[in-house]
This record gives structure tokens, C-alpha cells and sequence, in this order.
């Protein structure tokens, strides 16, 4: 039975399609079937339009066989959460009081993607501004259960067949969380590494954009259109271009030696997640160290809260002022908290991300990357949350790169995801030693 090109990664399917054996029409239509089968249960999609998403396929065709050059993702379909903007269809980002919105000009982001040659295949979903409150979407695995947030609709569809890539983002766990839960590659690179002007700006001290896929090395792929310098984000910066799927396609120089972190978040780790983390350190052998974090990182997560609040009663201020009734309890209530959180607490909680980015700096000294947990466990039953962001806050206050990996399987046959966390800057370092986990455990089966 021939494979169903749905079913490529999206390294496969863009060779595949660069030396004439797929075309990026059928690469779509295989998509736009699978989202028509999995769509009613899954509900990954805030925007659709197949006759659209086939014509930009179709054009991108006709360019290759012209024999001009193509981009690295030339004829991919690209699923974009749904708080960045196109040109072309509409950015709501997942709030009732943004319905019909229409922006006029593309994001940085996607300008990249199309550039590159990619189908925008459509909106994903994601929670209201990018917050907690759950969005309509289901997990793959188990409809009764949350894909996470907020960045549900991208992860949901990457795990789902419906599309190779998908562009989510992260400011808690956003990322790194749905990608643990849906079961697939979810990468979160270094603060600043990618521009987010044209996306809707939560907590600009510490929004990231990220990268779904189905292995390390296609969130790579993605990390590499996007990466970039904008002078309209003061976080970007002038730089060489990162290279980070060619890093992450090589083989280490030297075996690469993991630090294992419980976390202060260690408490909320479910039992079966312990048991695979547990397996994994014996496993690993002499490459893995057990380290634990002094006492004061337990500071982080109340330093990520401060910022984070503080920032959405300022950025989302416009939502509250036009309709806070309108707002769900949970972006309404953070915005009031952050409403009265004090300049000296916000200012000393800013502090805490060079305080800490610097204690994480003497572990990185010393090994290639940390090894913990991307979520508690399993994706938890039910649809009234999206899950437990607290073993992701710490990587997003101190603005290192972290990706998730598919390596283990919880008590009731769903994914957990297992983060590797890198120092900053060094993101396709940490891919490349990502790629070695992931095949030194499969050969180790």
C-alpha cells in the first residue's frame, strides 16, 4: 500500500517534492483529506480554505518546474496559530472580541514562510490570546482529554497527519506542553531567536515563537526559515544565520553528557512519569548525572507570573477596556492580578531572569543539556483546563531553547513528553544532541 503523503515528514516530503516525485498539490490535497476525516473530532482549525490553501500549492508548482530556485520548505503546507497575522485570512486570535478581523499586512513570520515556499495551509486554534482558557480543540489520541495550550490547534494538527509544520508560540509552556500531550516535536528556541512583529504580543519579555513537527529534525527545518533579525523587535539582533538543521543533522563531536532536573515543580510529576524519568537516568548511564537546582530557583515561577501579568494588564489592556465581561474568567482575572502587581515587584521579578539564566549557565558548563520533564504526564482527562504549564516556566523566564520529545508512554497509552533544555543560543546544539537521544534510545529498544 503506497504511503500516504500526509504521512511524510516534512523533510521526506520537501526532497520528495524538490526532485519531482511529489508535487506540493498532492501534498496538500493528502493534508486537506486528512483534516476533512480527523477535523470534526480533533477541531485543530480556527480558518480553513482549501481552494486557497490548493492555488498557492498549485502556483508553487508551476514555479518549480520552471527550474528557477526554490525555498528550503518549498510546496509544505504550514499550519500558523491563529495570533499571527495574515494578509489573507483572518487573525482572530482566539478571542470573541477580535471576530472578523482582518489584518492587512502578513507578520514577519509568515513573509518568511512564503518566501521560503510554503503553503499556508490555514489558522490554528489557540486559546483566548494565548492564555489558559481551553479552545475547542481535542487531543488526537483521546477527544475527552485537552491537547494542552496554547498553542493546541498547532500541535493538534502536526500529531494529527493534518500538516507537516505548524508555527505556535510560548510564553508559559505553550509549546513545549501541547507537543508533550499530542505526542509529537515541539521546539521553543532561545528568546529573540525568531521576530514576532505581526503576532500578538502577551508578554513581550518573554513571548517566543515555536516550531511543531514530527521529529527533531523538521522543527529544525522550520527554526531555520523562521530565525531571524527584525529591527521592529528590539529582541532580535543582527547575526549570522543559525544553521540549526545543519547542526542538528550532525553527529556530536563527543558523546554528550545530560543533567537530569527534578525541578522545584517536582511535587506535580504523576507516578508513571517518575517511573519513565527514572528508567530514562538508568538508561543513560554514566551519560546522565542526577543535578539538583539550589533552593532558590523555586523563585522562578513566582518571578514568571509577576512578569507575565503584569505584561497582559498592560498589552491586553484594549480587550479588558472594550469587554471584560466578554473576556473568559481566566484572561480576565489574570489581567486584573497583574492590575496590581507593583513596579518594584515587576522590576525585581525581571531581576530573577539574569539571576537565574546565570546559575543555569554553571550547569552548562559542565553538560549539553538538561534533561526533565515536559509536562506531569499524560494529557489529563477532561476539557476545563489545558494542563499544567510548571515544568516549562523556568525555561521560559531564563529565555533558553527546549524541545520536546516523544520517548515515553504513560499508564493509560498516551505520550509524555521528555524536555531537553539547552543554554541560550546554542539552539542547534541542543537539536543535535536531541537527534542523539532520540537514536541512542531506539537503538538501545
Amino acid at each position: 500500500m503506497a504511503l500516504d503523503p500526509a504521512d511524510l515528514t516534512a523533510l521526506a516530503a520537501r526532497d520528495r517534492i524538490a526532485a519531482g516525485a511529489l508535487s506540493s498539490v498532492e501534498l496538500t490535497a493528502a493534508c486537506l483529506r486528512r483534516i476533512a476525516g480527523r477535523e470534526e473530532s480533533v477541531q485543530a482549525w480556527a480558518f480553513l480554505d482549501p481552494d486557497h490553501a490548493l492555488s498557492q500549492a498549485e502556483a508553487l508548482d508551476r514555479l518549480r518546474q520552471t527550474g528557477r530556485p526554490i525555498g528550503p520548505i518549498h510546496g509544505l503546507p504550514v499550519g500558523v496559530k491563529d495570533i499571527v497575522d495574515t494578509r489573507d485570512l483572518p487573525t482572530e486570535n482566539g478571542a470573541c472580541l477580535d471576530a472578523g478581523r482582518r489584518p492587512s499586512a502578513d507578520a514577519w513570520v509568515v513573509a518568511r514562510l512564503r518566501a521560503a515556499g510554503a503553503v499556508i495551509l490555514g489558522k490554528t486554534v489557540t486559546t483566548e490570546c494565548a492564555y489558559l482558557a481551553p479552545a475547542k480543540t481535542r487531543n488526537p489520541h483521546d477527544p475527552s482529554r485537552t491537547p494542552g495550550g496554547s498553542s493546541s490547534g498547532s500541535a493538534a494538527a502536526v500529531a494529527s497527519g493534518m500538516a507537516p509544520l505548524a508555527v505556535g508560540s510560548q510564553t508559559g509552556g505553550s509549546t513545549i506542553r501541547p507537543a508533550s500531550f499530542c505526542g509529537v516535536v515541539g521546539f521553543k528556541p532561545s528568546f529573540g531567536l525568531i521576530p514576532r512583529t505581526g503576532v500578538l504580543c502577551l508578554a513581550g519579555a518573554l513571548d517566543t515563537l515555536g516550531a511543531f513537527g514530527r521529529t527533531v529534525e523538521d522543527a529544525a527545518l522550520l527554526a531555520d526559515v523562521l530565525a531571524g533579525h527584525d529591527p521592529a523587535d528590539p529582541d532580535t539582533a543582527p547575526a549570522t544565520p543559525p544553521r540549526i538543521l545543519e547542526t542538528a543533522s550532525t553527529d556530536p563531536p563527543v558523546t554528550p553528557l545530560l543533567a537530569f532536573v527534578q525541578t522545584p515543580a517536582w511535587s506535580e510529576i504523576e507516578p508513571d512519569c517518575a517511573r519513565g524519568f527514572a528508567e530514562l537516568v538508568e538508561a543513560l548511564g554514566d551519560r546522565c548525572d542526577p543535578v539538583e537546582l539550589p533552593a532558590v530557583f523555586a523563585q522562578g515561577a513566582i518571578a514568571h507570573r509577576r512578569i507575565a501579568l503584569s505584561e497582559m494588564a498592560h498589552n491586553l489592556c484594549r480587550y479588558y477596556e472594550r469587554g471584560s465581561g466578554l473576556l473568559a474568567p481566566e484572561t480576565r482575572e489574570a489581567i486584573e492580578e497583574g492590575r496590581r502587581t507593583t513596579a518594584a515587584d515587576y522590576l525585581d521579578a525581571l531581576d530573577w531572569r539574569r539571576r537565574l539564566g546565570a546559575g543555569l549557565d554553571e550547569i552548562f558548563d559542565r553538560y549539553d543539556a538538561i534533561v526533565t520533564p515536559a509536562a506531569p504526564g499524560e494529557a489529563p482527562a477532561g476539557l476545563e483546563s489545558t494542563g499544567s504549564a510548571a515544568f516549562n516556566l523556568l525555561w521560559s523566564l531564563t529565555g533558553v531553547p527546549a524541545i520536546t520529545l516523544l520517548l515515553m508512554t504513560g499508564a493509560n497509552g498516551l505520550p509524555i513528553g521528555v524536555q531537553l533544555v539547552g543554554r541560550r543560543g546554542n539552539d542547534g546544539r541542543l537539536l543535535r544532541t536531541a537527534r542523539w537521544l532520540v537514536q541512542t534510545l531506539a537503538a538501545a529498544d
